[in-house]
């Protein structure tokens, strides 16, 4: 298969090495993906947000491009491409006051934009139905809390409100609440993500 990952963490992917104060968990996730995707025999996209510079920002231009061009902006389009060719794309972020970062959200805004979206009996098909969709994250909250307490935001937003409306069923959300566990607990977890992907 090919794979499309998309990376939004400041410290970027080269955090993800266990360096005190130089250090990611969503970072790990991501390079313990790769790795495992490609020992698997599967072929790896990698867009970094932080390292490309991506501007997450819709401005007057932009929305006017949203409304009647094909493309927001050339990065955004590039990204679409990238994403149009991939059997699944996997979404690597931390959980910042419980939903993605700007980077992450300003991306769904702008790549999915409303002259790329061809509507056939109501569904949106941007992308192919069968592409799988993973979401990945590093959540500081507790998942029982994440889930009856807040209500689980950003799987409702995305699995419903996002992809949902975009045809594509095959979604999967898993919260690592890395804070709140042991390093032998992190680094296992690492090690067993190809029963999240895939």
């Amino acid at each position: 298969m090919h794979i499309t990952l998309v990376l939004d963490h400041p410290y970027m992917l080269e955090s993800s090495e266990n360096i005190p104060h130089k250090r990611s968990y969503s970072a790990a996730i991501a390079q313990n993906a790769i790795e495992m995707l490609q020992r698997s025999g599967h072929s790896v996209d990698v867009i970094d947000l932080q390292k490309d510079r991506y501007n997450p920002v819709l401005d007057r231009q932009g929305l006017l491009n949203w409304r009647t061009k094909e493309y927001v902006d050339t990065q955004s389009m590039n990204y679409l491409q990238r994403l149009r060719v991939a059997d699944e794309i996997i979404f690597i972020f931390p959980l910042w006051w419980e939903i993605m970062p700007a980077m992450t959200k300003g991306f769904i805004d702008k790549v999915f934009c409303k002259g790329q979206v061809k509507k056939l009996a109501g569904k949106h098909l941007i992308l192919d139905p069968k592409t799988k969709i993973r979401v990945l994250t590093a959540c500081g909250t507790p998942q029982f809390i994440y889930s009856w307490h807040y209500r689980n935001p950003l799987g409702k937003m995305l699995k419903i409100g996002v992809f949902g409306k975009l045809g594509l069923k095959d979604f999967k959300l898993v919260n690592f609440n890395a804070e709140d566990q042991s390093e032998q607990k992190r680094m296992k977890n690492l090690k067993q993500l190809k029963k999240y992907l895939l």
